[in-house]
Formats: structure tokens, sequence, C-alpha cells
């Protein structure tokens, strides 16, 4: 069997798990969404790039009321989630070429969730070779652009969607 480490991640983890406010929720809260790094808000869910990403164009999805469980959400917040994952993968792959995706859920601190009172979908976009020595030598990831680059690259496709929803 072969393991994936991330060993970059221990730092967010160890910081997520002492903090008393949601990341979503504070996020939410800010008036600049390029500060906040949402890229879009949806009727029940918003979609947010991943400050502290596997890969670059890492985004994740989450409704915008404080929801631990997913199987409990109701069904619109659910149905529009699924709908803005199909819309992520379109946009990632127009904006990145990646070869692969990694999709779902980490839900409850034993699955992995760095942030447990607040479902969010991730949405990973992934390539051949996106791991490789550096974490584990030289403990840092090295990404090919910074959050605000990501931003403004994704966020062009993200408004025509808006613009489509608004029709």
């Amino acid at each position: 069997m072969r393991y994936c480490t991330a060993p970059w991640r221990l730092t967010y983890v160890k910081k997520a798990l002492k903090m008393k406010k949601c990341v979503f929720c504070e996020a939410l809260k800010k008036k600049d969404d390029r500060e906040a790094l949402i890229l879009y808000r949806g009727k029940h869910n918003f979609v947010i790039i991943n400050r502290f990403p596997y890969t670059t164009g890492h985004l994740m999805i989450a409704p915008y009321c404080h929801l631990a469980s997913f199987e409990k959400a109701p069904r619109e917040i659910v149905v529009e989630a699924t709908e803005l994952i199909q819309t992520a993968i379109s946009i990632l792959k127009k904006s990145y070429r990646p070869h692969g995706f990694n999709v779902g859920l980490n839900l409850g601190q034993a699955a992995g969730a760095g942030v447990t009172g607040h479902f969010h979908i991730h949405v990973v976009p992934r390539w051949p070779g996106d791991s490789n020595f550096m974490p584990i030598v030289g403990q840092t990831k090295v990404f090919c652009e910074d959050l605000m680059s990501t931003y403004d690259r994704l966020k062009p496709y993200f408004k025509k969607e808006e613009k489509k929803q608004e029709k």
C-alpha cells in the first residue's frame, strides 16, 4: 500500500481545531469577496478558494447556513451544491486543464475535516506528479500561482455563471 502524506497541512489542522469561529461564516461576513476568496454566491451555497490548498485551483462549496450534517441538509442546498460541483469542474477544466479531480466531503474530525461544524465539498484539480518530494523533504508545498492570482483567473468564469443564473 502507498501513502500520500501532506505534512504542510498539519499547521492548518492544529490551528483549525483551536478556532472558535467558523472560517466559512467569517468569510461570508467580509464585504470584499476577493479578500474572502469567494468566487460565487448562489441562492443557498457559495464557492470559495481553499486558503490551504492541496493544488492550485482547490475550491470548496459550502452552504450559507452553518450546518455540520450533510445528510440532514435541506434538499435545495444539496441540489444546488451538486450543480456547483459541476460548474466548478467545468470552469477548472477550461482554466487549468487538469488531468483529473478529487471531489468530496470530509465529515468529522476523524475523517480529516479541518472545519467540523460547517460542511463543505472539496473540488481539487489534479495532475500527474502534483505530489512530489518537496513537502516531505523540504516541508514546503510549491504552487504555480498565489491565491489572488487564482482568484483573478477564475472570477471571470464565475461572473459568466452569475449572468446565466440571472436570466
